[in-house]
């Protein structure tokens, strides 16, 4: 597959391609573990939510400032920074005496991921041409998904066979094997904006106003929730005003406002990772609790979605250079939805045949959306605008997924309240699946609407 490039291209897509499959990995592969790390230090229902939505967050929060400051010093520099932090921080988390410093080390990872996804596809879109472009991010796109869909049922084997450690150490070790590769592979810098100032103000702005946006929606529906969400948005909106005025703003608002393809497929890109990130968390639990699974076993139902996932992925990302990326990725949306309607269905009796073919649906439309979706994002900036771009579009997918983590948390908060999952609590955690599932599906809707609503303009970059 990697033989359609020049060698050297080759070399820099492999290590891009590694990267990109363990940051989002590490986050993934949690979820068939919670079980266990619930029992080794005491988590409860809602507190379990945030092993994943801590990485989530840190890594959404960090993403842009340190892709704009990778602009500045060089996207090698900190690409590799990024990993020594993630390998650093992975392997103490394996060690982790309290729960408490296990989320610490998950915040401290998620930073880390920061640095490396907020300069992976940037570098990738500079090595490549617009001609090889379409087929250098279809493929990272698909291990990319791949990484997403197949960390569950490889985190439960992990888990099943080596404990819910084996994840960390094993993600540390290869971790290591990136690092030595990037030092050997990657020869060249990528400074786009050298001499130009970094926006300290702004991004603490940034900072506060997507942690409070992340945080007040975890906290929902209580007043505290509402108070932090209005945080957010009167931040954010600070933060709009101050970049508009900044020479060297940390993140170029005419991206969005300037850029009806750019905003309109970010937004999709939001929705679609929104309604669908935390599938493969409420059913693993569902597996595990409801059906009585262990995790390997858990790992193998959800294992369906990786495959079909990837196999779309590519073909998908192969013919966006052909036909319309707008249009596949939208019918990829329509395919989410159906996946998504099927879920809000299933129940204690439901067969594990059914749960199969939904998630081969789900994994289609996923996969058919991403591919098409990233390259029409990365296409419609100067190349000035890589980092950024890059940076936008691993957040949106961050915040994304952060969202959804906090849906399914907010479901679980209502339903079940922050109590350990136990037999007595089986009907109202399905009450709470159903919601999330429900939930979902609406916003697939909405994703919908924005994917085919960039077409209708085209597209003009920023100045």
């Amino acid at each position: 597959m990697l033989s359609i490039f020049r060698p050297q291209s080759n070399k820099i897509l492999l290590v891009l391609c590694m990267s990109s499959f363990l940051v989002p990995f590490m986050g993934s592969s949690i979820v068939l573990a919670l079980p266990e790390i619930s029992k080794a230090f005491s988590f409860k229902a809602v507190t379990l939510t945030w092993m994943s939505t801590a990485y989530l967050m840190s890594s959404a929060i960090f993403q842009i400032p340190f892709a704009r400051l990778a602009d500045l010093v060089g996207r090698k520099k900190i690409y590799e920074l990024g990993l020594f932090i993630f390998f650093s921080s992975t392997i103490l988390a394996g060690f982790a005496p309290t729960g408490l410093i296990m989320l610490v080390l998950r915040v401290i990872t998620g930073l880390g991921g920061a640095m490396i996804f907020g300069t992976n596809i940037a570098i990738l879109t500079s090595v490549f041409s617009l001609k090889q472009r379409g087929k250098a991010l279809a493929i990272n796109t698909a291990v990319v998904y791949l990484s997403l869909a197949a960390g569950p049922f490889l985190g439960g084997l992990m888990t099943h066979y080596w404990g819910w450690q084996g994840i960390f150490f094993i993600c540390g070790a290869v971790g290591l094997v990136i690092i030595v590769f990037s030092r050997l592979f990657l020869r060249t810098e990528w400074i786009e904006s050298k001499g130009e100032k970094f926006d300290y103000i702004g991004s603490i702005i940034y900072a506060l106003g997507l942690f409070s946006l992340i945080y007040g929606f975890t906290k929902l529906p209580q007043i505290a929730g509402f108070v932090w969400l209005l945080a957010g948005i009167v931040s954010f909106a600070i933060f709009v005003f101050y970049e508009k005025n900044h020479k060297s703003p940390v993140f170029n608002i005419r991206l969005f406002s300037g850029n009806r393809v750019f905003a309109f497929s970010s937004l999709a890109a939001l929705i679609n990772y929104a309604s669908t990130a935390a599938v493969a968390f409420m059913l693993s639990l569902y597996l595990q609790y409801i059906k009585g699974f262990d995790a390997r076993h858990a790992g193998f139902v959800l294992i369906s979605q990786a495959c079909i996932q990837s196999f779309f992925s590519l073909i998908s990302g192969r013919l966006s250079n052909k036909t319309s990326p707008a249009v596949l990725a939208t019918l990829g949306m329509g395919l989410s939805f159906v996946g998504l309607s099927g879920l809000c269905f299933i129940d204690a009796a439901t067969p594990i045949y059914v749960i199969v073919i939904i998630l081969l649906v789900l994994g289609m439309g996923f996969g058919i959306f991403a591919s098409p979706n990233t390259n029409v994002v990365m296409s419609s900036v100067e190349k000035k605008y890589y980092g950024q771009a890059s940076a936008a579009t691993g957040t949106v997918r961050l915040t994304g997924q952060a969202f959804s983590m906090g849906i399914a948390g907010m479901a679980i908060a209502l339903q079940v309240g922050n109590r350990p999952i136990v037999p007595a609590v089986y009907p109202a955690f399905l009450q709470s699946m159903h919601v999330t599932f429900i939930v979902f599906a609406t916003l697939s809707v909405v994703g919908i609407y924005a994917s085919w609503k960039r077409k209708e303009n085209p597209n003009s970059r920023p100045q």
